[in-house]
């Protein structure tokens, strides 16, 4: 990804996608008003420099884990530069982020039942370079990851 911020023009194609996440490149310059060539040009940055891979986001129930747990992880800090690479080997780690605070990593797992986390926080206890780890099961997702948000008020502040 890189640090430099989307425009307008780009909004309107980030938004003419989440509406259409399958529309062709002529259907997006037509919904969007620009030429084909420009939707082709402004896809191609955004996908390598600002959607970061297009890999869906799959409910995790659907393939038999309808249990999220975020795992705080408190690591030797000689190997965390390489403990997201580790865990990635869990495949029901689903995202490690580096934190501040009293956490050096927050790990979301999915599981399929309570005995299934279990297991899962045990195997990422038993992860080199993980001390100790706190788990939190989630009991309810209130408000799902959403960006929409951002992009309106992104085109918004460059109109002015």
């Amino acid at each position: 990804m890189t640090d430099r911020a989307i425009d307008a023009t780009d909004a309107a194609l980030l938004l003419a996608l989440a509406d259409h996440p399958r529309a062709t490149a002529v259907a997006l310059a037509d919904e969007t008003g620009l030429a084909r060539s420009t939707v082709h040009t402004r896809l191609g940055r955004l996908e390598s420099e600002v959607l970061g891979g297009v890999e869906r986001r799959l409910d995790p129930a659907s393939v038999g884990l309808p249990l999220t747990a975020f795992v705080f992880a408190h690591v030797t800090q000689q190997k965390l530069e390489e403990l997201p690479q580790t865990l990635a080997r869990i495949p029901e780690v689903v995202e490690v982020y580096g934190v501040s605070g009293d956490w050096d990593l927050l790990i979301r797992v999915a599981a399929a039942d309570g005995d299934d986390l279990y297991r899962i926080a045990n195997e990422v206890l038993a992860t080199p370079g993980i001390e100790r780890t706190s788990t939190t099961l989630v009991m309810k997702t209130m408000l799902p990851y959403r960006v929409r948000p951002l992009i309106d008020r992104r085109r918004r502040e460059r109109r002015r």
